[in-house]
């Protein structure tokens, strides 16, 4: 019962790790893009990555950018799920095949 119970907890704390990492990291990229548009030499930098970040995660989203962002979580979280499940087994039974 406790391996359930510790496989469970890895695949929900994984899950949630990959979640997470794709929308942090497009935060930071547009909290930095952010901050070139109040540099003045790099401010229509800032402003045409944001609009380009925009466009790129209103593809996932439907036309919205917030929806973008959860569409990749969400399709991130699936691919940890299934990882974890994969390492989880592929350990566990590795020394049956000797």
């Amino acid at each position: 019962m406790r391996v359930i119970s510790n496989f469970l907890v890895s695949l929900l704390l994984t899950t949630i790790i990959s979640f997470a990492a794709p929308a942090l990291v497009i935060g930071l990229f547009l909290g930095i893009l952010l901050v070139l548009g109040y540099i003045p030499g790099l401010a229509l930098l800032g402003k045409c990555g944001i609009v380009q970040i925009s466009d790129f995660l209103a593809v996932f989203g439907s036309g919205n950018p917030f929806e973008g962002v959860i569409i990749l979580g969400l399709a991130f979280a699936v691919v940890g799920f299934f990882f974890d499940i994969f390492n989880f087994y592929f350990y566990r039974y590795q020394g049956l095949r000797s």
